[in-house]
């Protein structure tokens, strides 16, 4: 489990993507989706009870299940501005 992942982002909070800890298909379609390390994602909305999330990484908006929000580890959490 990754200590500090995407997941736990609130709406309109930035985060530094740090790593992906996904199994290989999920690893390969989060790559082609723009999640790289270094890259800056934002929460935009999150789903109710567990629902899926809406984030922001560059220009491309995706929904993402909380499953695989929790293999995505971040770092430098910020308010956007």
């Amino acid at each position: 489990m990754v200590k500090n992942h995407l997941g736990l982002l609130q709406p309109g909070q930035i985060a530094t993507i740090s790593q992906l800890h996904s199994e290989p298909g999920l690893h390969q379609r989060l790559l082609a989706m723009g999640f790289r390390t270094g890259r800056q994602v934002v929460m935009l909305r999150r789903g109710w009870l567990s629902g899926p999330l809406h984030v922001r990484i560059g220009t491309t908006e995706v929904m993402l299940r909380c499953r695989e929000a929790r293999e995505i580890e971040v770092t430098n959490v910020s308010v956007k501005a």
